[in-house]
């Protein structure tokens, strides 16, 4: 069987998993979809931002994300993007992610993916493809769980705060700035963040900043105006934050962001 790159080919395979390969043009929009089985999106070069009714998702290059079957999302090339797609049956993975899930791919994970893409893609039990994609399945049992979402909130007061962060992440207002354009006293939006988001403002600001700022990280921008435009003083400070948060150095993604 040739490799096609119609998602739909790999909906009812015999196989629990198959990968499809694609490349796309910075820029490039995936329409609101879903598909029968889960998806793992692993991209080998360029950054891709999900979007669910509920949430919005960083995937670095380096880190794949994991959507159960039947979730409607969105997609979002940032940059170029080369992207290998595992469509997977669920139910053959022990304690498989039940919700969308981003996840740090080990050198193993990585290898293991492109070497099932040079596999038939219809295999035969017991063969060195069926073997790869038993292996794969274990990795993603092991795999490391990252912060890289972003909730988006239901209230209509919420909405309109987090619209212009989203398009302004250095804007550097509190939540007593932020009152009048809301249309709600500081602590009832303080109370909305932990309820509606589940963090405080704090902290979901820190989110969409570090979100956009790997963004500009990967189109080459310096560290020190990367900074400044999400509201950080120091390009030291930012880099700490940033690193505690993402798990990685900004420098690191400075260096990688042609690979």
């Amino acid at each position: 069987m040739m490799r096609s790159s119609n998602p739909n080919d790999y909906q009812n395979l015999a196989q629990s998993v198959a990968v499809m390969s694609k490349s796309f043009h910075g820029g490039f929009e995936i329409s609101l979809h879903s598909h029968a089985r889960d998806q793992l999106l692993y991209a080998t070069r360029g950054i891709m931002r999900l979007r669910t009714e509920h949430d919005a998702w960083i995937v670095p290059r380096d880190n794949a994300v994991y959507i159960p079957g039947g979730t409607g999302h969105a997609v979002t090339m940032h940059g170029d993007v080369d992207m290998c797609t595992l469509y997977i049956d669920g139910t053959a993975i022990d304690h498989a992610p039940k919700t969308l899930a981003v996840f740090a791919v080990t050198a193993l994970m990585r290898e293991l993916i492109l070497a099932l893409n040079e596999e038939p893609v219809v295999y035969e039990p017991g063969s060195r493809g069926d073997l790869i994609a038993r292996m794969i399945k274990l990795e993603i049992t092991q795999a490391r769980e990252l912060s890289l979402n972003v909730p988006l909130p239901k209230d209509a007061r919420l909405q309109r705060l987090c619209a212009e962060l989203l398009a302004d992440p250095s804007d550097r207002r509190t939540l007593d700035g932020w009152a009048e354009t809301a249309g709600a006293s500081p602590r009832t939006l303080a109370r909305l963040f932990e309820n509606d988001l589940g963090m405080s403002f704090r902290h979901w600001r820190q989110r969409i900043r570090f979100h956009s700022a790997l963004e500009g990280l990967a189109r080459g921008e310096p560290i020190s105006r990367v900074a400044v435009q999400h509201g950080y003083r120091s390009a030291s400070a930012f880099s700490a934050a940033f690193s505690r948060v993402m798990g990685v150095s900004p420098s690191k993604v400075a260096t990688e962001r042609g690979l």
